[in-house]
């Protein structure tokens, strides 16, 4: 029963932070399932893959629920996301293929240093401009989103802290900005857990939660709050001072990747 509580008490955050800042929820959750997966003793050989790949399963559904959200509110260029979704998917089997190259442990610092990267970006202030125009054109859409996939499936996330601050280069709103990043997050999961499943071991365990690298009891913990409150951040990411709450947000990270990279 705790450890339904503490899967479920991740997801509240991860949802939030999906729908509020359009991180995909990544950021919160794949820490806090490592931390919670080392607390009950998991065998940690494989740890970070199956917290990357658990968070990957789970933001298939959390985007979905806070797309649907700025869909409603007409924040999602679809027509946009569709010219990204190719390089995200390519890049998406392409960065879980990298993943399962790594021990935990080296894929935990790689996480690490991701993790203080983009707490770093969040505090860079990032103006609408009128657009730069070559970014909304091919070859550099798919170049563009095999990267952002690839890195994003890599370590569990949604992709939103790459594509957030790109299409904000491009001249999108920063409520479109979001609403489209939230869509994006879709294809790069989708394809990250194909990757896993695909290219993957199988790890050892007789836990009956556990298929794979996807623990399916912390994936429905997580999902069965984060569906729940990631409307809710997109609600809120038209009204609360977004800004402040990303720059709080990366001081907790900054925290949080000193420990994981040194820990």
């Amino acid at each position: 029963m705790v450890e339904w509580i503490s899967f479920a008490f991740i997801g509240i955050f991860a949802g939030l932070s999906a729908g509020l800042l359009g991180l995909g929820g990544g950021l919160v959750s794949v820490p806090a399932l490592l931390y919670v997966f080392k607390f009950y003793g998991m065998p940690e050989s494989h740890l970070m893959h199956i917290a990357v790949s658990t968070s990957l399963m789970a933001i298939i559904v959390t985007s979905f629920s806070s797309l649907m959200a700025h869909h409603r509110s007409q924040n999602v260029d679809w027509a946009l996301m569709r010219r990204l979704s190719v390089g995200l998917t390519v890049g998406g089997f392409l960065g879980a293929y990298s993943a399962t190259l790594f021990s935990s442990e080296v894929l935990q610092r790689i996480f690490a240093i991701y993790a203080f990267l983009m707490s770093i970006r969040l505090w860079a202030t990032m103006p609408e401009l009128a657009g730069l125009a070559t970014l909304l054109k091919q070859p550099t859409m798919f170049i563009s989103g095999t990267l952002f996939g690839g890195i994003s499936s890599l370590v569990g996330m949604g992709g939103g802290t790459m594509v957030v601050p790109y299409l904000l280069l491009a001249g999108k709103t920063i409520q479109r900005a979001i609403g489209t990043s939230a869509a994006c997050a879709l294809p790069i999961a989708v394809s990250g857990v194909l990757g896993f499943i695909l290219f993957g071991d199988k790890p050892e365990t007789d836990n009956p939660w556990q298929m794979g690298y996807v623990n399916w009891q912390a994936f429905l913990g997580l999902i069965s709050t984060s569906i729940l409150f990631a409307p809710i951040g997109a609600k809120w990411a038209r009204n609360l001072p977004v800004r402040l709450l990303e720059r709080l947000f990366s001081l907790v990270l900054m925290a949080v990747s000193a420990s994981l990279f040194f820990g």
